[in-house]
């Protein structure tokens, strides 16, 4: 018989120990905030909004180009390069401005 220890009856080495449950933590570690980050992405976006008005009535015949909207009001910009503000309460015109054309 020969005296070479057989390998796999050989003890771990106590760093080779430490480096493996140090990787397990670390790969938990990294899983949890991947998880955390995926929660908050859920919350995020599952958060009740603003409901869209059912009909905003345009004056004078205006166009819609483009929507937006706050906690208390609506504003929507139209083809004659205005932006008409409503409340979101009773669906009036609150304001209107004009946007200059660039120079």
């Amino acid at each position: 018989m020969s005296d070479t220890p057989d390998p796999e009856n050989l003890p771990e080495p106590a760093s080779l120990r430490f480096l493996r449950r140090l990787i397990t933590v670390l790969t938990a570690v990294m899983i949890a905030g991947c998880l955390a980050i995926l929660a908050m992405l859920v919350i995020r976006y599952t958060t009740t909004r603003a409901p869209l008005p059912e009909v905003i009535t345009l004056p004078g015949g205006a166009t819609a180009t483009a929507f937006t909207q706050g906690s208390d009001w609506y504003a929507v910009v139209t083809e004659a390069d205005e932006i008409l503000i409503f409340d979101r309460a009773t669906g009036n015109l609150r304001q209107t401005l004009r946007i200059d054309p660039a120079p």
